[in-house]
């Protein structure tokens, strides 16, 4: 089978492990457990630059942040295409160099273990059979997305707008898994392991945690199917920790070990909670450029985002005719309320009319006319307010890592 063929189709059985071993091979031929690319190179403006469009296996060109370990973004004109995410066209973010090339379901297990009445071994089929499979939509949105806005600049990735999607993710509520087990009375978190792993030892294991009552909520999904198909192997196959309204730091892949503990996560392999990812304890998550938070928390929830997707900075529309705006809306799982766009520099503001609604934790298309009397430049802002009253700040604020970004888009319009 050619990798440019079906791209969201794989073999079954037998030949599902063939593709893998066989797209392994294609991965590792950078040298040193590089990815290579499956597609000649283009450059796209990117944030603050331009980045490399590239396609790897089972994923169309995407821009390309870095090689290893594989972090792509997709491409901003892909959220017009359709309010759901295409596989190949979402993000890839790995934060370990030592990725999983190949998955073989015959060996594959999830372990259950720690606090615990007792210790589990699941194959794929048997955690399948644990309970009856679900549906739902949500968001899965990198902490950095939008990062290389960032002013003044700030350390990480600098990425665009575009470590994002919004999928069906299909598999079985994590609390039916713990239940099987029987988590312990006085149990405060639960861990999370996949099968990537740190080049030396004095690394930080990419290990993420979540209180019990947040583990346990009917949500929480372990998930094997994405947008009706099977996980694509870089967004996590065989199967994905989904947590609806969370960032996406939690979202582990390849997910292979679960523990529960009777107190908070500490140790060298929980920097991802201690130390990384991490916000200013205050309301705004915010600091002072140049000053230290005396205190910080972990990352957690959404917050409420708004973008048009129609249009492209510098775009021209016709000056006293009406243009229809189109954009996409969501937040930490409260849901959209209403989404505004302003041509007056946030004077005034139009209501939108919203698309439909997918679910609390999904992406909500909605839609504008906006009508410019003179011709020239203009900003045109989007304002998304949630259900619970969040909404959009309209000046950026400012922590160390770039996380969480939210305020009001503008793009830059030339009516003509």
């Amino acid at each position: 089978m050619a990798y440019g063929d079906s791209p969201n189709r794989l073999p079954a059985s037998s030949g599902r492990r063939r593709f893998l071993r066989d797209a392994g091979v294609v991965l590792a031929a950078a040298g040193g457990g590089g990815f290579k690319s499956m597609a000649a190179t283009q450059m796209q403006p990117f944030g603050n630059g331009e980045r490399e469009l590239v396609a790897y296996p089972q994923k169309r060109p995407l821009l390309r942040i870095t090689t290893r370990p594989p972090h792509l973004e997709t491409p901003f004109s892909v959220f017009n295409e359709d309010v759901i995410t295409a596989n190949d066209a979402f993000f890839v973010r790995y934060h370990l160099a030592n990725i999983p090339l190949a998955v073989d379901l015959a060996t594959y297990r999830l372990r259950v273990r720690g606090k615990v009445g007792s210790e589990l071994s699941l194959s794929m089929a048997q955690l399948r059979a644990l309970a009856p499979p679900v549906e739902i939509v949500a968001v899965n949105q990198c902490s950095g997305n939008s990062r290389g806005f960032s002013s003044p600049r700030v350390f990480g990735a600098q990425l665009g707008n575009g470590s994002m999607g919004n999928a069906r993710w299909t598999g079985i509520p994590l609390r039916a898994v713990l239940s099987k087990a029987g988590v312990a009375a006085g149990a405060k978190q639960v861990t999370f392991r996949g099968l990537d792993a740190p080049v030396l030892p004095s690394t930080s294991a990419f290990v993420k945690a979540l209180d019990v009552d947040v583990a346990t909520a009917p949500d929480v999904l372990l998930a094997w199917g994405m947008n009706g198909k099977e996980l694509p192997f870089l967004n996590g196959y065989p199967l994905k920790l989904i947590v609806p309204g969370y960032f996406g730091t939690y979202w582990v892949k390849h997910l292979s070990e679960i523990t529960v503990i009777d107190e908070p996560f500490t140790g060298h392999d929980a920097w991802f909670m201690t130390t990384g990812y991490r916000l200013p304890d205050n309301e705004c998550g915010c600091i002072a450029p140049g000053t230290t938070a005396p205190k910080t928390r972990p990352i957690t929830n959404l917050k409420v985002r708004s973008f048009v997707t129609s249009l492209a900075n510098n775009a021209v529309v016709k000056v006293g005719r009406p243009t229809m705006v189109k954009g996409i809306a969501f937040d930490g799982g409260s849901g959209i309320k209403k989404v505004e766009a302003s041509i007056d520099g946030g004077r005034t503001w139009r209501e939108s009319t919203l698309g439909a609604n997918l679910g609390r934790y999904s992406f909500r298309e909605w839609t504008v006319s906006i009508t410019p009397e003179e011709p020239g430049p203009f900003g045109l802002l989007a304002r998304a307010t949630a259900v619970s009253g969040e909404t959009q700040p309209g000046e950026a604020t400012w922590n160390p890592a770039g996380y969480a970004r939210n305020v009001i888009e503008s793009l830059n319009i030339v009516a003509a």
